[in-house]
């Protein structure tokens, strides 16, 4: 499977520091290990929840496409990723009510608290931020549309079907940026479900 390219027009202004985000706090630790004194710069991030949707009208895992300034900027691709829905946990909110929140946010489908399924918990970023991620997962069909997805605010996210057919190309496909997470899914998937 060959990823497509996005149609959409990116041009970087400039590139600063940033001292002061309601996402991230760049922060040094000052510690001793085995009596050595030691330094670790990270990042300090929200902790956050992805869920790996499969479509069972269409035999297609839902993911979602969207910018990333850090993977562009990094290796100068299209900086486009695929991703599972996501978000991170600002709110007031359960895991499982933050996930369901985005999936309709995100993706416009409204599922029910009791038929997203946890998968597991794990840390991303563990030299740099150490954030906790918990995946989730959901079956998802054209009933449970409520409009066209593509987030909130300024958000600009692309839904992407991908098709059973595909999966083992897309897997393996490295110009088409994509998480662990959403590997690590896709394999859990095959592993413990059967549709």
């Amino acid at each position: 499977m060959k990823a497509k390219k996005s149609t959409q027009n990116i041009n970087i202004i400039k590139i600063e520091s940033n001292v002061s985000s309601q996402y991230i706090q760049p922060l040094r630790v000052f510690y001793t290990q085995n009596g050595k004194e030691k330094t670790w710069d990270f990042v300090k991030t929200h902790d956050s929840v992805a869920c790996l949707l499969y479509h069972t009208q269409k035999e297609a895992f839902l993911l979602v496409k969207q910018f990333r300034p850090p993977v562009y900027l990094h290796n100068r691709s299209d900086g486009f990723t695929y991703e599972m829905c996501a978000g991170i946990l600002d709110k007031n909110k359960s895991l499982e009510q933050t996930m369901q929140e985005e999936i309709l946010e995100e993706c416009g489908y409204d599922v029910a608290i009791e038929n997203i399924e946890k998968i597991t918990s794990f840390y991303t970023g563990v030299g740099f931020a150490g954030s906790k991620q918990t995946l989730y997962f959901a079956a998802i069909d054209e009933s449970m549309k409520k409009h066209g997805g593509g987030g909130v605010e300024e958000e600009e996210i692309e839904l992407f079907f991908l098709p059973i057919s595909e999966v083992k190309k897309f897997m393996c496909d490295e110009k088409a940026a994509k998480t662990p997470g959403v590997l690590f899914s896709i394999f859990w998937f095959f592993e413990n479900k059967s549709y």
